[in-house]
């Protein structure tokens, strides 16, 4: 995490440094000198660079294409040993991988058959990034995924027919078949904030959720993501800043899957690493590989438990490559070859069946194959439900347009909220004399 130089001044802050269910607690000596470190847990540091080549054709025409240069032939690093996770954690993280992978692929066949109404979004080469981290929330804190994350809703207890049903539109979808994508929640049970397409709104609607519950007298971790090209917006900059000044909770994942579609890292942006933007808003940042479950797992947890401590938000950067096209109308043909061979050695899944399977010796052969087959047996059986589920019918599309009377009540979940009670009577303000 980001390291600060010691400083003789000391000063109070009173956002949020308490216990995560107990009284205000001395603040933490706090320092102007802006000296950080961005910690890099990975075991590999890929050298490759992506160049735009503009060629022309017989006819005089331009066309751009990428090339990618450097050392695409360097050996698959290990996975790095867990500070936190035991034999049987590591097991259902991998278990959650190869549901996620497993549901993606169900998922592509039921476009192809035309029973998925639009397109769909895939997480291939993220499932590390999605599940693990999800895996390190405790039950009471929030998340909010994005199109991708679709592992850390089965993390967080939604099932694959689910998200099936979703991208179908079917009647017993989480939105009765009012939407063809994610754009779901759970604000009960699973503290669960629907997705917004609109990339970076996540942020600062997270760091509300964090602020209101410290209103109530919690601390609690609120996880959402953003991607390489979502994390230019200005809405993230706005949510991250927001979060960091109020001390709140925010552990963001920074996604750093090298293509925001179709464009390349290498012209979206100018720093070397996402996560030296940590530095800017005085926020610990840290940078994994994202193809390592482990790395991204003790990442999550050590970032968890200080948003449990009330110090703040962490940015977390992994590292990784999305193997798919933004979704799955686009093939990716603007990608390199070469690139995706690369990194298709690097498949999450694979490091992590090896790393169990023949380095810690924690599941045998025969284990490894009936894992894969119970979860095979289990999204077969997702994807009957899904299929079989009605289409809604048209008179239902009245309902759940306006929050109506009983629809839900809106209250405060942990308790009523801690506020100071002001001291004087309203005043009105010259300009509002004026306006009248």
């Amino acid at each position: 995490m980001a390291i600060k130089k010691k400083s003789s001044k000391h000063s109070s802050n009173s956002n949020g440094n308490r216990g995560r269910n107990g009284p205000s607690r001395s603040s933490p000596d706090r320092t102007d000198l802006r000296t950080y470190s961005i910690p890099d847990t990975r075991l590999e540091h890929p050298d490759l660079t992506v160049r735009q080549v503009i060629e022309k054709d017989k006819d005089g025409a331009e066309h751009i294409r990428y090339e990618v240069t450097g050392n695409l032939n360097a050996p698959v690093p290990p996975i790095r040993d867990s500070k936190y996770l035991d034999k049987k954690q590591c097991i259902e993280i991998y278990r959650y991988m190869l549901l996620n992978r497993k549901m993606e692929t169900a998922l592509e066949n039921l476009y192809k058959q035309g029973k998925v109404v639009g397109g769909v979004y895939f997480g291939l080469g993220q499932e590390a990034c999605s599940c693990a981290s999800a895996y390190a929330l405790d039950k009471d804190d929030w998340f909010a995924p994005m199109i991708r994350n679709q592992g850390s809703l089965l993390v967080r207890g939604f099932r694959a027919s689910d998200t099936m049903m979703q991208y179908m539109a079917k009647a017993d979808s989480p939105t009765r078949g009012r939407d063809g994508t994610s754009h779901f929640g759970d604000i009960e049970k699973r503290n669960m904030v629907s997705p917004i397409s609109m990339l970076g709104d996540l942020i600062p609607v997270m760091a509300g959720v964090a602020l209101g519950a410290r209103l109530q007298g919690r601390n609690l971790a609120v996880m959402t993501y953003i991607g390489d090209g979502g994390q230019s917006t200005g809405v993230t900059y706005e949510g991250i800043n927001f979060a960091a000044v109020q001390n709140l909770g925010l552990v963001l994942f920074v996604e750093s899957n090298l293509w925001a579609y179709s464009t390349p890292s290498e012209i979206q942006y100018r720093c070397k690493d996402l996560a030296e933007r940590a530095i800017g808003y005085g926020i610990p940042g840290v940078i994994v590989d994202g193809t390592d479950a482990c790395q991204v797992y003790d990442a999550a947890h050590e970032a968890v438990e200080r948003a449990h401590r009330g110090e703040g938000p962490t940015m977390i950067e992994a590292k990784m490559m999305r193997m798919k096209g933004h979704a799955i109308h686009d093939a990716a043909a603007y990608v390199p070859k070469p690139m995706f061979d690369f990194w298709k050695k690097r498949d999450p899944i694979a490091r992590f069946e090896n790393y169990l399977v023949k380095e810690k010796k924690w599941l045998t052969a025969k284990e490894n194959a009936e894992l894969i087959a119970e979860v095979e047996r289990v999204i077969e059986a997702e994807r009957e439900i899904a299929v079989n589920s009605p289409m809604p019918t048209p008179e239902s599309a009245e309902g759940g347009v306006f929050c109506e009377d009983g629809c839900h009540e809106i209250k405060p979940k942990y308790g009523m909220p801690k506020v100071k009670k002001g001291t004087g009577g309203f005043k009105e303000t010259e300009a509002a004399v004026h306006l009248k």
